[in-house]
């Protein structure tokens, strides 16, 4: 895969204006774009047309966690928006899991369009082991990440988000054809902000990522399209 396919920009904004300016300063630089609840509460379809009509790919992170009925007529609605990459909460369980792997694919076959990718968020790239600790949990966040993301696997899913600390870990349970999207990705230099499990764009893809997810690092740098090149060059040398 090229390296350019690989890197998804987060759109971690609030306005259609804001989507533009980015879209536009970045050009052919980024292909892929992250469009999650900040952006999509706020605008809904106008931000995926958009970008459809710009020829980028979308991944919408809504991060699905319901009863599996409710979870699969979901993402049966999202599958018909058109988006290359969609996600549920893999701690719904591998029922839930299944649900809408089943429903993305019937969905999909019915209405002769590409089907989106289906991802399961392991464990939230802000946590860390005292607040891990706090929530009762007995097992450690490296072998539940890799617990959740064998199910699933087991549950028909495309793939696994998960921090780039654990993408080697995930590469050995699950092999080297189940994808891997790791946000947490911070480039030489960069600030941390929320983010406690993280790596270098090259270290998360020795790791095993197939797909990086950036958004600070370049949507709040000076240069957003110098220093999403730059990444793109740290990603060349992995």
């Amino acid at each position: 895969m090229e390296v350019r396919n690989r890197l998804i920009v987060a759109l971690d904004v609030a306005s259609m204006a804001d989507v533009r300016q980015l879209v536009e300063t970045l050009g052919d630089a980024v292909s892929y774009y992250k469009v999650g609840m900040q952006l999509f509460y706020s605008v809904g379809m106008e931000c995926l047309t958009y970008l459809r009509e710009q020829g980028k790919d979308v991944f919408l992170d809504l991060k699905m966690h319901d009863i599996p009925n409710t979870v699969a007529q979901g993402a049966a609605s999202l599958t018909r928006l058109g988006v290359a990459m969609i996600n549920v909460h893999a701690s719904g369980g591998q029922a839930m899991m299944q649900a809408a792997a089943e429903k993305v694919a019937e969905t999909a076959k019915t209405l002769n369009i590409p089907r989106p990718k289906l991802i399961a968020v392991t464990i939230l790239t802000s946590m860390n082991d005292a607040e891990w600790a706090s929530l009762r949990n007995t097992a450690s966040i490296p072998d539940q990440v890799v617990h959740l993301a064998k199910m699933a696997q087991a549950a028909g899913m495309d793939g696994v988000v998960a921090s780039p600390q654990e993408a080697e870990l995930i590469r050995a349970a699950c092999g080297k054809n189940f994808a891997i999207i790791t946000p947490g990705v911070r480039p030489h230099g960069a600030a941390l902000n929320d983010q406690s499990r993280i790596a270098t764009p090259a270290a998360a893809l020795q790791a095993g990522a197939h797909y990086l997810v950036v958004g600070r690092p370049i949507t709040a740098a000076p240069d957003p399209r110098a220093a999403a090149l730059a990444i793109l060059e740290e990603m060349r040398e992995a």
